[in-house]
């Protein structure tokens, strides 16, 4: 998937805050947007994430308001979800970074392009700006990011780990 735009969810956006990672977002995309929804759903938080949120915002990230799509509503996923991938599925050339499990079934079965926390780890140490995904999914895992151990093992293979 080549892309340079991305639409963000909540849980990204907070394990890579907590992280120390968030920075990495706008280096790896030219244009990163947040619809309305997960950028209340952050503040809510009133945590490190949510403190980074109104920096992004006011350096490179944009909050956009969404009209939900009813070919996603239809998967009654919560009010975040549904706006990015309803924002995907209409800008195309967008990839949706999303990691809740019925979220991504929903955008695979729309061929919505999409990348969870993990696939932002390789992307970035492709591009050298991380050296080790281990590390940094051994960190997020500390920080609430669950997978399982064959999901762990293909990320860190396609990482070439």
């Amino acid at each position: 998937m080549s892309t340079n735009k991305a639409v963000v969810n909540a849980s990204p956006f907070i394990l890579l805050s907590k992280s120390g990672l968030l920075r990495l977002l706008p280096v790896l995309f030219d244009e990163v947007v947040m619809p309305l929804a997960v950028a209340i759903e952050i503040k809510r938080g009133e945590d490190s994430a949510s403190d980074e949120l109104l920096t992004a915002r006011q350096t490179w990230l944009s909050v956009v308001k969404v009209s939900a799509s009813s070919e996603v509503v239809a998967w009654n996923l919560g009010d975040g979800e549904t706006e990015v991938l309803s924002f995907a599925l209409a800008e195309e050339d967008y990839v949706a970074l999303i990691d809740d499990r019925a979220a991504r079934r929903c955008a695979e079965t729309l061929q919505i392009g999409l990348m969870g926390t993990s696939g932002l780890l390789v992307l970035m140490k492709r591009r050298g700006l991380i050296s080790s995904v281990s590390e940094e999914l051994n960190h997020l895992h500390k920080l609430g990011l669950y997978l399982s151990e064959q999901l762990r093992n293909a990320i860190l293979s396609e990482a070439g780990e």
